[in-house]
């Protein structure tokens, strides 16, 4: 007998025909002996329906309203999975945030967890039922219902796994595992078997969608095994580990990860002078704009040219900061622009293989691609290009380092 966790996320509880195929799921698992925790999501398109109603109200509600409000799509499917259940002769019952307690701080619509209560869960577990869990979803110390951001059920059903002391978090989603690249931009895209937590974290970090990144950066934290499964097809999935395979073929890249909300700014003719860095980026910092890779050269007439990226959405804002910042710096020119994108090649592998770098920039200058930015970290190689050749790019190297599906 096991202890599992699952999260079913929006798509998976999308209607009611879902939520009760969901039921004959966790029916299945219940009716091998093992003990269930199930952490759901609101049904797709719920949350979205709230905050429209929100906004058709008011342009500018207060956070903790919004809380209360949007807390109240997860209340909905526990309750319908709850019931979906015991039609079928199992015993189950369902639970908000606050009543686990899934304790965070108050940080509304982006709260952290602080710390879980397991007492009610392991009762009902005790006795023979399935306990459903509110996702997305706690309270703080004042009481107020708090909620984890966008695809925080996924940070839920980890959280709780950690705390329960797991076997597996078993996250089910509309895929069916985590694959080398974006299967829609690569048709042959392979299914992995597993991939390290680390590899999750960058590729999560970078762009891929599959999981939250504060899941895994949960999951990694407190070592819990985490499964990426199919809600509508059987199959083995991803399991994300600690373990790193130590096969002699074991690839180099593991995936391809990419994100096309990117822009980028530049300012020119910067006086390079001990602190230009960060008179440039503090206003930014301030303005709560995220910076990404930076680029800096230096000119031989003393000055610098400072070259950065952000998210697409904060583009605007970004470079009316710039403007005024390079006007204070005396810098000759701003310019930006937001028809880029990043690409990115992941793996434990670039550890004990050298000349990933050469050969991933060989390949894209075959297909005459201009790189405009590069960063690196020991697992991965990103590089800024026209958004125009994303999937070129994303194609030639994912066959270029032996990713595709072999028949």
């Amino acid at each position: 007998m096991a202890l599992y966790v699952q999260k079913y996320g929006g798509t998976s509880v999308g209607t009611v025909e879902r939520i009760e195929h969901v039921a004959d799921k966790v029916k299945s698992f219940h009716d091998a002996g093992h003990q269930m925790v199930i952490a759901v999501s609101a049904m797709s398109g719920e949350t979205n329906r709230l905050i429209g109603l929100a906004n058709s109200i008011s342009s500018n509600p207060t956070p903790r309203e919004m809380d209360v409000l949007v807390s109240t799509g997860e209340q909905v499917t526990i309750a319908l999975l709850a019931i979906a259940l015991q039609k079928r002769g199992v015993g189950a019952k369902s639970f908000t945030g606050w009543q686990v307690a899934i304790k965070t701080d108050s940080a509304h619509m982006k709260a952290r967890i602080e710390d879980i209560d397991t007492v009610a869960i392991r009762k009902q577990l005790d006795a023979g039922n399935v306990c459903i869990v509110a996702g997305f979803q706690g309270v703080d110390g004042e009481n107020n219902i708090t909620t984890l951001g966008r695809g925080g059920s996924d940070t839920t059903g980890v959280a709780l796994a950690a705390a329960l002391g797991a076997d597996e978090a078993q996250i089910y989603t509309d895929v069916d595992g985590v694959y080398t690249t974006d299967p829609r931009v690569v048709p042959n895209a392979r299914r992995m078997e597993k991939v390290t937590f680390e590899e999750m974290l960058e590729m999560a970090s970078l762009g891929s969608k599959i999981l939250q990144i504060r899941a895994v950066e949960f999951a990694g934290k407190y070592k819990v095994p985490l499964r990426v499964l199919s809600s509508f097809d059987d199959g083995p999935g991803t399991l994300i580990t600690m373990e790193e395979d130590s096969s002699v073929e074991n690839p180099v890249i593991s995936g391809i990860a990419f994100n096309r909300d990117e822009a980028k700014v530049t300012v020119t003719g910067v006086p390079d002078i001990p602190g230009v860095a960060s008179k440039i980026l503090c206003p930014i910092s301030d303005a709560n704009v995220e910076v990404d890779m930076i680029v800096q050269n230096v000119a031989e007439d003393g000055t610098t040219d400072f070259t950065f990226t952000v998210d697409r959405n904060d583009y605007a804002k970004a470079l009316e900061i710039l403007k005024n910042t390079a006007a204070e710096l005396g810098a000759r020119n701003v310019s930006g622009t937001d028809d880029i994108c990043k690409v990115s090649m992941v793996g434990v592998g670039m550890r004990s293989h050298a000349g990933v770098a050469s050969k991933m920039f060989k390949v894209l200058a075959d297909e005459s691609i201009n790189i405009q930015a590069i960063t690196t970290s020991e697992i991965k190689i990103s590089v800024v290009i026209a958004e125009k050749y994303l999937e070129l790019a994303v194609r030639a190297l994912h066959t270029a380092f032996d990713l595709d599906a072999k028949d």
